[in-house]
C-alpha cells in the first residue's frame, strides 16, 4: 500500500503532543498506524457510552491557588513549618551539642573553640552531628504544630475579638496564639528533646535515636520521657512568644517604613529578604528571654532524678541566665531568620502571601441615624 509524503509526516509527530484539545484514544491510534489508510466517507459509529478522552493538559495552565483559612492552608502551614523547624535545627545540631555539654560540664568545655576541639579529639568529625536524628524529627513534628497550629489561633482569636479590637490589640493576639500553638507543639517535641540531650551529652549511653529512645524508657519509664515538660514550656513558650509577636511587629515596621512601597507591589525576593531580617531579629530576643529555662532543660535531662532546685543550686542563679548564652544568641538568631525564610518560600511556592506585614484593619464606624 503506498503511503503518501504528507501521511508519512504527520504520523511521525503525533498532534496530542502539541495540541491542548482532547484526542480520543481510539483515533489517536489510528492515526498514528501507517498501515491504516483514512477513509473517504467514514461511517458513523454509535457507542452505548462515552469515551474518556485522553488528553495533556497545557502548561501554561495557572496553578490554583489555596483558599486562605481552609483545611488546605493550615495543612501548608504545618508542613512549611516542619521544614522551617526540622531542617535548620538539625543543621546547627554541631552548635547545639557545644552548647548543650558547655551548660553541663562548663569545666570540661570552657568556650565555644575549646569546646569544639575536645568533641573533635574525643569522638572525631562524626561527634558533633551525634543526635541528629531525634533533633530532626522532634523539631519537624514541633514545627508543624507551632506553625500551622498558631495559624489557626491567630485566626480563631482575632475572630473572638472582632475587627476593630484585632486590629488595636493585635500584638495581644500574636501573643495568646503562639502561647496556645506552643503548648501542643511542646508535647510532641519532648520525648525527642529528652533522648536527644541524653545522647549528647553521655556519649557512652546511645548512637542515637533507635537504641537511645528503647534505652531511656527502660531506665526511667515512658513517664520520664516527659519529666522536663514544664521546663520546656518555660523556654519554648517565652521564646515562641517573642518570636511570633516580634516578627510580626518588626515585618510590619519595616514594610511601613523601610520598604518605599506596599508589601503586594514587593518581589517575592524582597520579601522573603524582610522575613529573614525580621526573624533574625527576633531571634536574638528570643534566645535572651528563653536561656535561663533552656540551662534547665538540659540540666534535667541529663541527670536521673535531678530537680529544678539541683539545677539552680548547681549553676546559680547567674549560671542560669549567662552559662552558654553568646553561643545561643548566633545559634537562635541564624536560625529563627532561616526559619521564617524557609516557611515563607513555602507559602510562597503552594500560592500563599509571606507572613506579617499588613496591619489590620479596623472595622468602620457605624452611625447610628439621628432622631
Amino acid at each position: 500500500m503506498a503511503i503518501s509524503e504528507s501521511q508519512t509526516r504527520s504520523s511521525l509527530i503525533p498532534t496530542f503532543l502539541y495540541s491542548s484539545s482532547a484526542i480520543p484514544f481510539q483515533k489517536m491510534l489510528r492515526s498514528n498506524d501507517p498501515c491504516v489508510s483514512p477513509s473517504p466517507s467514514p461511517s458513523p459509529i454509535v457507542e452505548s457510552t462515552p469515551r474518556k478522552a485522553f488528553a495533556i493538559p497545557s502548561p501554561s495552565e495557572p496553578r490554583k491557588k489555596l483558599e486562605m483559612y481552609s483545611p488546605a492552608f493550615y495543612a501548608a502551614c504545618a508542613v512549611g513549618g516542619s521544614l522551617s523547624c526540622g531542617l535548620t535545627h538539625t543543621a546547627v545540631t554541631p552548635l547545639d551539642l557545644i552548647k548543650c555539654n558547655m551548660q553541663i560540664d562548663p569545666v570540661k568545655y570552657k568556650s565555644i573553640s575549646s569546646g569544639f576541639g575536645v568533641l573533635l579529639k574525643e569522638q572525631g568529625i562524626r561527634g558533633f552531628f551525634r543526635g541528629w536524628a531525634p533533633t530532626f524529627l522532634g523539631y519537624s513534628a514541633q514545627g508543624a504544630c507551632k506553625y500551622g497550629i498558631y495559624e489557626f489561633f491567630k485566626k480563631y482569636y482575632s475572630d473572638i475579638a472582632g475587627p476593630e479590637y484585632a486590629a488595636n490589640y493585635k500584638t495581644l493576639i500574636y501573643l495568646a496564639g503562639s502561647a496556645s500553638a506552643e503548648v501542643i507543639a511542646d508535647v510532641a517535641l519532648c520525648p525527642f528533646e529528652a533522648v536527644k540531650v541524653r545522647v549528647q551529652t553521655q556519649p557512652g549511653f546511645a548512637r542515637g535515636l533507635s537504641d537511645g529512645l528503647p534505652k531511656f524508657v527502660r531506665s526511667e519509664g515512658a513517664l520520664g520521657l516527659y519529666k522536663g515538660i514544664v521546663p520546656l514550656w518555660g523556654r519554648q513558650i517565652p521564646y515562641t512568644m517573642m518570636k511570633f509577636a516580634t516578627f510580626e511587629n518588626l515585618v510590619e515596621l519595616i514594610y511601613k517604613h523601610v520598604i518605599p512601597k506596599p508589601k503586594n507591589e514587593c518581589s517575592s525576593a524582597l520579601q522573603l529578604g524582610v522575613s529573614f531580617a525580621g526573624g533574625y531579629i527576633a531571634g536574638v530576643s528570643c534566645a535572651i528571654v528563653s536561656h535561663p529555662a533552656d540551662n534547665l532543660v538540659s540540666f534535667l535531662n541529663n541527670a536521673k532524678g535531678a530537680t529544678v532546685g539541683d539545677a539552680v543550686k548547681k549553676l546559680g542563679v547567674w549560671g542560669l541566665f549567662t552559662r552558654g548564652l553568646p553561643l545561643r544568641i548566633v545559634m537562635i538568631g541564624t536560625l529563627t531568620g532561616a526559619q521564617w525564610v524557609i516557611y515563607d518560600a513555602f507559602k510562597v511556592f503552594v500560592g500563599l502571601p509571606t507572613t506579617g506585614g499588613v496591619a489590620p484593619a479596623p472595622a468602620a464606624a457605624i452611625e447610628l441615624p439621628s432622631a
